[in-house]
């Protein structure tokens, strides 16, 4: 194991906490709604093009049977549809309808107005450390996702 700086691993362990607690907390936030979180974020993530269902578990860190049932559940609500994949004619992709993308849009607006309601409790201090920090948060996962 790598010998690192003290200070980055509280600051890692810190850090991984606020995400999960962030995590919990973004979870809890739409009860009423009529995407789960993982059905959210699994549309999200098709959004932008058709993946396999191997590839969506990856990515969302769950076995393939687990990915598949959500992927059923969202395909008889019509927000999914599975075709053809181009590079392999033996295997399909997961692909977002657009009942699916309005789903996603309408979620995501819900969403987004209640952390900003949440927001609004912060100084303007805390907003603009908050702002800064999101480019390093970003550049975090893009290294991850690489």
């Amino acid at each position: 194991m790598n010998a690192f700086d003290p200070r980055l691993l509280t600051l890692a362990q810190e850090f991984r906490e606020s995400l999960r607690l962030g995590v919990y907390m973004f979870r809890r936030l739409d009860p009423e709604g009529e995407l789960t979180a993982a059905q959210l974020s699994l549309l999200s993530m098709i959004s932008d093009g058709g993946l396999r269902v191997g590839d969506i578990a990856r990515n969302l860190g769950i076995k393939v049977p687990s990915a598949t049932e959500q992927i059923i559940k969202l395909d008889r609500a019509g927000l999914v549809s599975r075709e053809p994949d181009p590079d392999d004619s033996r295997a399909v992709q997961v692909v977002i309808t657009e009942a699916g993308t309005a789903a996603v849009e309408s979620a995501n607006h819900r969403r987004n107005a209640m952390v900003a309601e949440l927001l609004q409790d912060l100084t303007e201090q805390e907003i603009e450390h908050l702002a800064a920090a999101l480019p390093v948060i970003s550049k975090l996962n893009s290294s991850f996702q690489n």
